[in-house]
């Protein structure tokens, strides 16, 4: 005789919620060196300025507002850049996938108004910069952004 256990799994349906959000990568160039702009967020990590496209937005709109609004600075997007980087993460009870559109934009101003959403910023030449960002895919959105604007140049 044969004995078989029958297992029975209740599937149910994640349902995430979505968000879409544009960054950028900004630089200026200080005697012939290029420096980037990485912000200090409130949980401790480094990145680029960013933030959620709001409705009738489209990424480049959304980019420049939200550089204006977390640090007072206007910027020139440069045409043939965007990166796309897509993570899920938990807000509460909630799960949320997020997916950020980041663009490259040059600036000339360095006198920064950051913004309550930030506690620090620095402009970092390239390899400091890498070193200084928290996240694995933030470094490469770093290093093709790089690759690119010295194609350009």
């Amino acid at each position: 005789m044969v004995r078989c256990a029958i297992t029975v799994f209740r599937i149910e349906r994640i349902v995430m919620k979505k968000i879409f959000s544009a960054g950028l990568i900004l630089f200026r160039v200080v005697d012939g060196e290029r420096l980037y702009l990485l912000l200090h967020y409130p949980h401790g990590h480094w990145d680029f300025v960013k933030g959620k496209i709001e409705e009738g937005e489209s990424k480049q709109e959304a980019a420049l507002r939200e550089l204006e609004e977390e640090t007072g600075l206007q910027a020139d997007i440069m045409d043939g850049f965007e990166e796309q980087l897509s993570y899920v993460f938990r807000q509460e009870e909630e799960l949320i996938e997020k997916t950020v559109y980041f663009l490259i934009a040059q600036t000339e101003s360095e006198e920064i108004e950051l913004s309550h959403e930030h506690i620090d910023f620095a402009w970092l030449a390239y390899n400091q910069a890498e070193g200084q960002l928290t996240f694995a895919n933030a470094k490469e959105v770093l290093k093709k952004a790089e690759l690119f604007i010295r194609c350009r140049s």
